[in-house]
Formats: structure tokens, sequence, C-alpha cells
């Protein structure tokens, strides 16, 4: 394997272990993992952390210079509707759905020879590290894993016995790969003014209309909207269709890919526009019921997403820690500036509260999928959060990051660029950030999640035994919080400060999160730090005009990433704060 190296001044961290870079990250999966099942699979993390750094970072730049291409006929003038990618971006795809198992782990057993499904933390942990080397292929494992969920939990026995083995082979030569179809030109976000039609011919449903941003183009599967032909208007007349890219005779199906989409980002991954010209599809679950059995799907894609900007969060701090601790300017390593150290610090809280949202939500998935209504109710509104703030703190680390590197992260040669574009996708994946901070008050309203999350917070509060005054920051700035966010769900006049509350919220949460998990980790209460940075420098009242920072040595403590006591964990309390 390269090693890293130093060459006239500039850092390349090729040849890193972004698994051993992190030393909080085996911590924290021990808070959320049977020990019997993270011991295990750790020799993974450590394989594939060597290779984000080594051989799937060369890929994915590699992949990202040679976009997918369209071949709509073969030679022979034969309808093929085929797309070209490049052997790059093949070889990320055995790493992903081939040997990782990503998209099969949490459906059947035998990945990494298991005996039983691995859970969610596990599948979520191994993303966050891939994404740290590529983000474009992480859209179709996504669609794949949250597609085969979806039909599990709404398709009929039929279907699911069809497609299941296909959805969760790790032979690509059989694998299903899926994808979701929703998106139109006059419905966005709008997703009750879809005009694709479903029309029943000879007993068989037929899909009419035209889907303008189709990511995953030729995906084997894909989940699809459409209106049956009298069907009411808006959402509620929406059913949910499952269409194959070929039918059993291995003949293609009625629909065709007009054009591949070029990209700001996610470069490496085929997104196109596809016309349904009377496309055989199969109903899945209860008609005109589908825009709620999509939601789940969507939900499940929010998620991903949310992990996906942790992960590239995290790559812009192994990358600034790496530049700063190696780099010499006006006679020092950046690392011993203490501007530097600032930046540094600044960018660690965001992705630190963006780890512990998503890490935190993948162990309620778990216990909603084993019938945990509070759960379930957590996760309804964790999710639009996650998706909400965690991809917008991605663009900003990112970009500090590029800034840290300097001339040459402007460079393509380097990854700072394809990260920071890549880093765009994530609020407009999914529901823009305006539509999904409006969701966040739409579950709030609608499925009383603000109190299943204010329950809950109190909770892990209670029980983590944290310094009297930690518990009492953290408290009141959750009942800030919580009656901010009742207030702009009871009042419509509001709505212009949803955004505003939801960020409070965010980090809100994600302190109680930080604080909550230190208490868990044996004799390091680093993270209880974090969280009182996350208060210090989010949800307190800042003053312009007087430093209020903290001193060199505790950043100095802060960016080494080794274990903190509890007493100099205390000394990143806001003292303002009492």
């Amino acid at each position: 394997m390269p090693q890293p190296h130093v060459h006239r001044n500039i850092p390349d961290s090729r040849g890193t272990n972004a698994y051993r870079q992190d030393p909080e990250l085996e911590r924290l999966l021990r808070v959320y993992t049977d020990a019997d099942v993270l011991d295990a699979v750790l020799p993974q993390f450590d394989r594939l952390g060597a290779l984000v750094g080594s051989e799937l970072e060369a890929l994915a730049l590699e992949a990202d210079r040679h976009p997918p291409v369209l071949r709509p006929r073969g030679r022979d003038g034969a309808d093929v509707q085929a797309i070209d990618k490049h052997p790059a971006y093949r070889r990320l795809e055995e790493i992903a759905f081939g040997e990782l198992g990503l998209a099969a782990m949490s459906h059947r057993a035998g990945v990494f020879n298991r005996d039983a499904p691995l859970p969610p933390i596990i599948k979520y942990g191994l993303t966050y590290l891939f994404v740290q080397a590529e983000f474009g292929l992480c859209c179709p494992l996504s669609m794949t894993d949250a597609l085969t969920r979806t039909l599990r939990k709404f398709g009929s026995e039929d279907l699911v016995r069809r497609y299941i083995d296909g959805l969760t082979d790790q032979d690509l030569d059989s694998l299903y790969q899926g994808a979701m179809f929703m998106t139109e030109q006059d419905a966005g976000s709008d997703v009750g003014a879809i005009t694709t039609t479903a029309r029943q011919e000879d007993g068989i449903w037929r899909l009419y209309g035209d889907k303008w941003f189709c990511s995953n183009a030729d995906a084997d599967l894909a989940m699809v909207l459409a209106r049956p032909e009298g069907g009411a208007d808006g959402t509620r007349g929406l059913t949910l269709f499952l269409l194959p890219r070929r039918l059993d005779d291995g003949s293609l199906n009625r629909y065709r890919i007009v054009r591949l989409k070029d990209k700001l980002g996610t470069r490496s991954m085929a997104s196109g526009e596809i016309v349904l010209e009377g496309a055989e599809a199969y109903v899945v679950g209860e008609p005109g019921n589908g825009f709620k059995q999509m939601t789940d799907m969507i939900n499940m894609s929010r998620l991903s997403n949310g992990v996906r900007s942790a992960g590239l969060m995290r790559h812009g701090v192994n990358e600034g820690l790496f530049i700063a601790r190696n780099r010499l300017a006006f006679g020092r390593r950046l690392i011993e500036m203490p501007l530097m150290r600032r930046q540094l610090v600044k960018m660690m809280v965001s992705a630190e509260q963006g780890r512990s949202m998503v890490f935190h939500t993948a162990d309620r998935l778990a216990r909603a999928d084993a019938g945990d209504r509070d759960a379930a109710r957590l996760l309804r509104i964790l999710t639009p959060l996650i998706k909400f703030r965690t991809t917008r703190d991605a663009r900003k680390v990112a970009g500090d990051s590029m800034e840290i590197r300097g001339g040459c992260g402007y460079i393509e040669e380097w990854s700072d660029a394809r990260v920071l574009r890549d880093a765009h996708l994530g609020s407009i994946w999914e529901g823009t950030s305006n539509i999904v901070a409006l969701d966040v008050f739409r579950s709030i309203r609608r499925e009383h999640t603000l109190a299943a999350l204010h329950s809950h917070l109190s909770r892990l509060l209670a029980v983590a035994e944290l310094p009297p005054h930690s518990h009492d920051l953290f408290s009141i700035q959750i009942e800030h919080a919580v009656a901010a966010a009742e207030h702009v769900a009871s009042d419509r006049a509001a709505e212009a400060d949803v955004r505003t509350v939801a960020t409070g919220l965010y980090n809100a949460a994600s302190a109680v999160f930080l604080a909550w998990e230190a208490s868990r980790m044996e004799e390091d209460w680093r993270r209880l730090a974090l969280a009182h940075l996350v208060v210090q420098y989010k949800l307190l009242p800042r003053d312009p005009w007087t430093a209020g920072e903290l001193d060199d040595e505790l950043l100095e403590l802060l960016l080494a990433e080794q274990c903190l006591k509890a007493d100099q964990a205390d000394r990143f309390r806001p003292r303002e704060a009492g």
C-alpha cells in the first residue's frame, strides 16, 4: 500500500488508513453495537479504511473524470438503451455491492459470513467510511437498499419472492440494482402534481409519462409513483409501482432513457431523463396509498444521505488535520497556528454532530423495525432534521477543507474539488432544505413527534450521569428548542422561522446525543467537550466584540483526538452559561 508523504511541502494523505485516522469511530461504534457483532466485523472496517486512502480514492477520481455515456442503439441499429460506465466505476461497484455487500447486509444473512442480517449501524458505519472516497455510487447503493426494504414491507409475497434474491445478490452479474423515479418537470418537490399515468391494458398495468431526474437510470428495478386513470388529485390519488428494466423474456421494457444529466457533482453515477411509453409495472402495496409507501423509501434515502454528508465532513476533518500537521508556513506547522486550530475545531464540531445524529438515528431505526413505536416517532423527526442540517453543514466543512489545502485544493488532481461538488447535492436530493425543514414541522403537527423527541432527550440526560452544571446547560437548551418548535408548529404565520428553529432542534439534540455517548464511553469524556462546544458555538448568543474563545492548550487537546478526562471536558463548558 502506498505511504503518505510530504513532497516539497505539499502534504499528500494518499496511503493513509481512514479508519485508523479516526480513533473515535471504534469507540462510538461500541456505544451502539453488540460487542460480539462489532468484533467480528471490525477487520472489514480496517480493510475498508485502507482502501479509502488508496485504491478507492484513485478509482473515484478516475470515475469522476470519465462520466457514464448513454448508448441508445447498438452498431446494428438495435435499441439497446445501454449506459457505458468506466472500468473504475465498475470496480467501485464490485467493492461496494460485491465484496462489502452494503446493499444486502440489512436484508439477509451471509454477508461477512454472518448467520443473520447485520444491524443498521454496521451498514451505515461502513457507508460512512466508503463515502470518504466515493459519493456517487452511494446513491445506487442507498436506493437498492431502500427499494428492497420498501418492497419487503409493502409488496406482495409474489413480488418479493420474484426479486429479493437479485436485489440482495453480491455477484454483479446477477445483482438487481434499484432506483426511484419520481421527479417530473412540473412536479419537483410538489409530488401531488405528478402527471405520470397508469392504465390497465389487458390485465397489465402500463405507465405513461416523463420522469425528469432519474438517478441510477439503468437500474434493474425502480419504484415509480403514477396516477391510475380516474385517480384523485394530489398525493391521495398516487399508486406505487415496481418497474422492471427487462421483462421475463429478456426484452427491454417500454421506456427510453432520453439523455443523461451533465451534473455539477456525483458525475460518476448516471442520472437521466426517462420517457415511459406503456412500460409494464406492478402495483406495490395498497392502490391510492402510494405516496405514503414511497415516503418510507424516501426517508431511508434521506437517512443514508445524512450518513454520506457526515462521512464527507469526516473526510474534510481528516484532510484538514493531515495537512495542518504536515505543512510548514512561516517557520511553523499549520496546526500550531491559533486561527488554524480554531478553524479545525469548528469543522470537527459540525462533523461530530453529524456523526452522532446519524448513528443515534440508525440505532432508533433498528428499534423501530423491531416494533418500538416511540422509536418510530423519533425516526420520523430525526430523519428530516438530519437531511436538513447535516447536508448543509457538509458544504461548509468541505469548503473549509479545500481552503486548508490552499491552491492545490482547487485543482482536480486532488479530491477536494470533487468532494465539494458532491457535498452540494446532499441538500437538494430527496427534498431541498426548505422542503425538509417544513417536513420536520409536518411531523410535529400530524404525528406528535416533538413530544417523543423531548421525552427521549430528557431521558438520555437523566441516565447520562453528567456533572450537574452540564446537565442543566443541556436541559435549558432542550426546553428553549422545544418551546420554539411548539410555537412555530402551532402558528402558521411563523412558517418563515422553520429553518431557524429546525436548526436549533438539531443542535440541541446533537449536543445531548454527544453528551450521552460520552457517558457510555469508559473513561473518555471527549464527546462531552464537543457537546459543550455545540452549545457555545451554535446555541448561545455571541458577542462579536469579545473573544470568548478557548485557549490553545484546550484546542490542542481536542484536535489530538485522544481520550479526555471529565475535568478536561468541563473546561470546554461555556462559562457565561453558569
